[in-house]
């Protein structure tokens, strides 16, 4: 069979042609990075209020972003990491503390199998460090098995110092640190570096700080670093987060890729329980393990210039396990079934979306030898297992609980709602463990 040559010609440019918008779309897949910081809840930034602690980085992403006022993690930092990493309820996967099991499926493998680079910097705390027990030691996964290309952490197989004189695990290694030389500042520069790296190449960093987590400690930019003053220190300590914080936000910037990248910062947990916070004339008492607002309800901020619009401010419920499916659809990529969590990737794209209408959180960090706590709720309503229902609007003390029989209207009509949500989840979870009695 013959070819006429101009025919040929206009087969080989309609093929070409074809094959245009697959390699624009590959090219136009956004960078992401997630950042989440350690233990510090919404009253500790200037985007929510506060006049007591100085976060202008975060706060200008806020500003050029959107930020979420219903944001609810787990009420401490491992079992939040398991959530965050595999949209999935704890229900479903959480067995031990510092354990991440070795079956689950990571959002690090998930962007890896995506075609993206992948890093990882900040806190492990997943594989079961050599201070632990020996029945959890060793028993979790390791970073380099989860999807990680590159990593720069602190407590994978070992503990160390995580501030001044830091171990770091550095793909693979752990390397001892000096005196002078500070762990969060060591991980954001990998990053950093990362970032410059493979600037050309669509990439993941998944950002688990180290700060801001005790011991309370001065930061380089601390007028003293012998101070023993731990509120203040920790005031320090979130400054040079947001410092940090920023530090990779310009980078993206000077490199000419924050168009093409997708900020979201988050907090795991609420704040320890030793920090005082000022915020709007009240005193929030830090609720680190506490399923109450101040051990769950967290600081979320979007930052994508040009296509999250500026100043927006979501009311919409966002919870942890939503990271894993926002951010695969995001890169197009295909969100696998069964997974608890649902994409708020319309509402940072200016859309409705479909707002999830409920959370679930099923809080058991020591399952082998502690019950679990079990609640649902909405941005006002909260309904535990045990039956205790609360307006968390006008008591996020959660110590008025309401009469069931008293309910009526609005608060009739939520308790319904959460019964149901309740009961479709399920009420027993994992162990490493037999469950000690």
């Amino acid at each position: 069979m013959k070819f006429h040559r101009g025919l040929g010609c206009l087969l080989v440019l309609a093929i070409g042609l074809c094959l245009v918008p697959s390699a624009v779309a590959a090219q136009q897949r956004p960078n992401i990075i997630l950042i989440m910081a350690d233990d510090v809840g919404y009253e500790c930034f200037g985007c929510y209020g506060s006049k007591q602690y100085q976060t202008p980085q975060i706060d200008r992403l806020a500003r050029q972003g959107m930020r979420f006022n219903h944001c609810y993690s787990q009420p401490l930092c491992t079992p939040s990491r398991v959530k965050l990493m595999t949209g999935l309820s704890n229900v479903r996967n959480y067995s031990a503390f510092s354990i991440l099991n070795r079956d689950q499926r990571t959002i690090g493998q998930y962007f890896k199998e995506a075609g993206y680079q992948t890093m990882i910097a900040g806190k492990w705390q997943l594989l079961g460090s050599e201070h632990y027990s020996a029945q959890f030691r060793g028993k979790g996964s390791r970073p380099e098995k989860m999807g990680f290309d590159e990593s720069c952490l602190w407590q994978v197989d070992k503990l160390g110092s995580r501030y001044w004189e830091p171990l770091l695990y550095i793909n693979g290694k752990n390397r001892q640190f000096n005196k002078d030389q500070y762990g969060p500042t060591l991980a954001t520069a990998a990053i950093t570096q990362f970032m410059q790296a493979q600037r050309e190449k669509p990439f993941f960093v998944y950002y688990p700080m180290i700060q801001v987590h005790s011991p309370f400690q001065p930061t380089p930019d601390s007028k003293s670093r012998t101070s023993k003053n731990q509120q203040k220190n920790f005031e320090d300590m979130v400054s040079y987060m947001d410092k940090l914080v920023g530090r990779i936000a310009s980078k993206a910037e000077e490199l000419g890729i924050a168009e093409r990248t997708l900020i979201l910062f988050v907090g795991d947990n609420g704040t320890h329980k030793r920090i005082k916070s000022k915020l709007q004339g009240q005193t929030i008492v830090g609720g680190k393990g506490k399923t109450t607002d101040a051990g769950t309800r967290v600081p979320f901020v979007a930052y994508w210039p040009g296509v999250i619009k500026a100043g927006q401010v979501s009311e919409d419920l966002v919870d942890f396990s939503d990271f894993l499916p926002t951010t695969l659809e995001a890169i197009q990529a295909t969100v696998p079934a069964g997974l608890d969590g649902q994409s708020f990737l319309p509402q940072l794209l200016g859309k409705p979306g479909k707002p999830r209408q409920w959370m679930h959180c099923y809080y058991c960090p020591r399952p082998e030898k502690i019950k679990p706590v079990r609640f649902v709720r909405d941005q006002r309503w909260k309904l535990y297992g045990s039956g205790q229902f609360f307006d968390v609007s006008s008591d996020p003390l959660e110590q008025r609980p309401l009469a069931k029989s008293a309910l009526n209207g609005t608060a009739a009509e939520a308790h319904r709602k959460l019964t149901a949500a309740l009961q479709s989840m399920p009420a027993k979870g994992q162990s490493l463990l037999k469950f000690a009695k």
